[in-house]
């Protein structure tokens, strides 16, 4: 157990290098669409959805000081009156924080974060929509104009997309967990680039032209991570799948 915690802050520091180490490189149009893809994957696998994220992200590199990041902040809160506005303040980075009223189809989030620097400023911009279930409404979100106007009020620019989502299927026949991942593997048309195994948690690293945009990863460009954890016959297996990388803590 202890070495399966430690694996998953591995993971977790390799993605936030990654989220900081990738910038904000353009999204093509198909980015939205990958959230949709997965969810159809999970569908018809029979996976039983638990959560699902569609994160976006854009470095800020037009703001020169704090003040015009805390201006910016301002500015959304005018647009989004109806959310509720936090503040923190530490002594590297200044935050802020916003949530949407509460929904049963998915909650909206979004943040500001600059650090306390000389100029210019290092300050990033947040966009979150998760849920636990899927439904015609956030199909809906994600196919209309209204996710398109989000975007377009709340970045400067062209965001760093993530999308996420997390499952469950019975375990009532025993699998291997390399048989289980090359079956998701295939369903993806995926191609492997890396792979971790322990005991009872699998990862893969992978490229799939079904989804859109890649990390550069040595000679590589992977779009897909996938995480498969089991703890034997009779239990729950639970199915992570990320595009270009899991964003979802399991």
């Amino acid at each position: 157990m202890k070495r399966n915690s430690m694996f998953f802050l591995c993971l977790i520091a390799i993605a936030s290098f990654l989220m900081v180490g990738w910038g904000n490189r353009s999204t093509e149009a198909n980015n939205d669409r990958d959230l949709l893809k997965m969810i159809s994957v999970f569908q018809n696998e029979n996976i039983l959805l638990d959560e699902w994220s569609f994160y976006a992200r854009e470095h800020l590199v037009d703001l020169k000081s704090e003040k015009e990041a805390k201006d910016y902040a301002k500015e959304l809160q005018r647009k989004f009156p109806d959310w509720d506005w936090s503040t923190k303040n530490t002594s590297q980075e200044w935050e802020v924080t916003a949530v949407s009223p509460t929904s049963k189809n998915h909650q909206e989030m979004l943040q500001i974060m600059a650090t306390h620097t000389k100029q210019p400023v290092n300050a990033y911009i947040v966009y979150r929509v998760s849920g636990e279930v899927w439904n015609k409404a956030n199909e809906s979100f994600f196919t209309t104009d209204q996710y398109k106007n989000r975007l377009t009020d709340i970045f400067r620019g062209k965001p760093t997309i993530f999308s996420c989502m997390k499952g469950e299927v019975s375990d009532k026949i025993e699998k291997s967990l390399p048989t289980t991942v090359n079956h998701l593997l295939s369903v993806f048309k995926a191609k492997q680039i890396e792979a971790l195994k322990e005991n009872t948690f699998m990862s893969v690293t992978a490229h799939t032209p079904m989804l859109s945009d890649s990390i550069e990863n040595k000679r590589n460009n992977m779009n897909l991570q996938i995480g498969v954890r089991s703890e034997g016959l009779g239990t729950k297996t639970t199915i992570v799948v990320g595009t270009p990388i899991i964003t979802i803590e399991y």
